[in-house]
């Protein structure tokens, strides 16, 4: 035991050493050491995982009671498991779209892409009647695969979703999170790290389909990223944006906290012409190849003070969290490099490869799974799982029927508004920002650390800007800013108890999301 507290930072073995002997620590209990910033909870290292596409009625509807049909994986709900606002008799037997909610089994893990744009989605809302989802509807053909309308009403249960259920069980969720606004990808990506939509030009101008992507002057379409080499056409091109004004890394920056975001396929396969291309591609769950790396999922390269134009490497797997030449933009494989070099970045947002970020269409569940419980395996059985929290969130909803309507926090009034009527999500507020109409959709949202509560559910309403609020809070970064979200967010920090730390972990099968190992010490 001795030679395991001889390896630790100075204050942690002190700390250990002082639990030893039943004595009370001293403050601050949350100091820093040689390479950790002080913080305001036990939490030295925050680990996103955003993933993609997924309304919460989509996975957890019928949580925490599963249909265990034979040749699946099954899943037994533990004694007083709390519940959630899911899909009652009456949402699932006489439901106001005219087709009622379904279950899809293992076999059907492969699905259609939904209808997910801004304006689009406020009209399926229907002013909180939340009855015209199956109107808009995928119907013909995705790829390989058929798309009828009314699967949009389809959700999956503990017996497809087992390792997000097993984790609900044993860690906390939340039942009452959404989407900061409106809208697709590129809109969830920004309030993540930003809290704001507002500020997007085209400077290369728009064209096409893509001139309804701003809307008064906020970003709420998936236009790639102006800064990157490897959005289409090279970057640079008409059809991509920019964002002003800070963003997390900026705070972070400032306070030269370790950070990053990880994506896979961000690594080039080559360059051509000075500019990085990111060629790596795997066959997706619609039998096509899917580029590992997508452009508009990368939230940082909208920016000009945090972008990696050019995808260039970490100049030493020692530089990776800090300022060198990467720009704190890096590929997936970076982050289990610095993990196993001993230097975890502090604050750290995951991406998967695309056919592994559980969008429909080309990705799916079981391959989503196969990511996120070989990620949180290897996480649980690194040495800093006592001092970490993971989160997993999700951009947007893919247009999935979810039966709930969260409070309008930001009311607009564009073009592109259909919430109320056409034109219309209330009236933006003089001074506001427009174009940011949310809360959006109900999202999962889930906490994986020894100091989760466990087996907890969060009833109180937050947003993707809470992941945010919380990195700020717990760094004291300080505030974005500019009308950005993190103002009003709401805390996710009921979903921790810092007064009783265990050191819990749970190991699940990648392929069932199962238990293989608990190690509950």
């Amino acid at each position: 035991m001795l030679s395991s507290l001889n390896s630790r930072p100075v204050w942690k073995r002190l700390a250990a050493l002082l639990g030893i002997a039943g004595l009370l620590l001293p403050s601050p209990v949350f100091a820093s050491d040689e390479s950790e910033h002080a913080t305001t909870t036990p939490i030295k290292h925050l680990v996103v995982i955003f993933q993609e596409n997924v309304s919460f009625d989509h996975y957890f509807g019928t949580y925490p009671v599963a249909a265990n049909q034979a040749g699946e994986p099954q899943f037994e709900a533990r004694p007083n498991t709390p519940g959630v606002n899911g899909l009652s008799p009456a949402l699932r037997n006489n439901n106001p779209n005219g087709t009622n909610p379904f279950r899809l089994d293992r076999s059907k893990a492969a699905t259609c892409d939904q209808d997910h744009n801004y304006n689009d989605e406020q009209f399926m809302f229907h002013g909180g009647l939340m009855d015209r989802f199956v109107q808009l509807g995928t119907t013909g053909t995705d790829g390989t695969l058929t798309c009828s309308a009314t699967d949009i009403m389809g959700y999956f249960d503990g017996n497809t979703v087992t390792a997000m259920w097993n984790y609900a069980q044993n860690f906390a969720m939340s039942d009452n999170s959404f989407g900061t606004t409106f809208g697709p990808s590129t809109p969830g990506a920004l309030n993540l790290v930003s809290g704001q939509t507002h500020g997007a030009t085209a400077p290369k101008g728009l064209t096409g389909s893509n001139v309804s992507s701003i809307a008064g002057n906020s970003m709420v379409g998936d236009l790639r990223p102006y800064y990157d080499d490897c959005s289409p056409g090279g970057g640079q091109q008409p059809n991509q944006a920019v964002m002003s004004g800070k963003n997390i890394g900026d705070l972070l920056n400032q306070k030269g906290i370790t950070w990053g975001w990880f994506q896979g396929g961000f690594r080039p396969t080559s360059v051509a012409g000075g500019k990085a291309v990111c060629g790596a591609t795997h066959t997706g769950s619609d039998g096509l190849p899917k580029g590992d790396y997508i452009p508009h999922h990368e939230p940082f390269q909208y920016y000009a003070s945090t972008t990696n134009q050019h995808h260039l490497p970490p100049s030493a797997v020692s530089m990776i969290g800090k300022t060198d030449q990467a720009n704190h933009q890096y590929d997936l494989a970076d982050f289990w490099s610095a993990a196993d070099n001993g230097n975890l970045p502090e604050v750290s947002f995951l991406k998967a490869r695309g056919f592994e970020d559980g969008h429909a269409g080309y990705s799916d569940p079981l391959a989503e799974q196969r990511f996120v419980v070989t990620t949180i395996n290897r996480l649980q059985r690194s040495r800093e799982w006592r001092e970490t929290a993971i989160i997993i969130a999700y951009d947007d909803s893919d247009g999935w029927y979810d039966h709930v309507m969260g409070p309008i926090v930001m009311q607009s009034s564009t073009s592109q508004d259909e919430l109320l009527g056409p034109g219309t999500c209330g009236t933006t507020a003089n001074g506001a920002y427009s174009g940011r109409c949310g809360y959006g959709p109900r999202l999962p949202l889930l906490v994986v650390s020894p100091w989760a509560k466990q087996n907890y559910v969060a009833h109180n309403v937050s947003d993707q800007s809470s992941i945010l609020r919380f990195i700020e809070d717990n760094w004291d970064l300080g505030q974005i800013g500019d009308q950005s979200s993190d103002a009003v967010a709401g805390t996710i920090s009921n979903m921790f108890d810092f007064k009783s730390p265990r050191n819990r972990k749970l190991m699940l099968d990648p392929a069932t999301g199962l238990r293989v190992e608990d190690d509950d010490n």
